[in-house]
């Protein structure tokens, strides 16, 4: 488990109502770490926020607690059915 897992994981937790539901996932790919996270739909918009800046600034986090400065993070939000 990377920081940046760590740090969307937290946030995330913190934003949903429902905080039993998300889920993180990661994986690495060459140079770059990809962080998935899935949430049920009412927790989703809470993660993306008002034209996405709650989004983008998780990404940025995550970019920012990378273990390496050379690998580049990816957070993409997934909605649970």
């Amino acid at each position: 488990m990377s920081r940046s897992r760590d740090v969307v994981e937290v946030i995330a937790r913190e934003l949903a109502d429902r905080a039993e539901d998300i889920s993180v996932t990661e994986r690495e790919e060459r140079d770059t770490t990809y962080v998935e996270l899935s949430t049920a739909g009412q927790d989703l918009g809470r993660m993306i926020g008002r034209q996405g800046r709650t989004a983008a600034s998780i990404r940025v986090l995550a970019g920012l607690a990378a273990d390496s400065e050379d690998r580049r993070v990816e957070v993409d939000f997934v909605d649970e059915q």
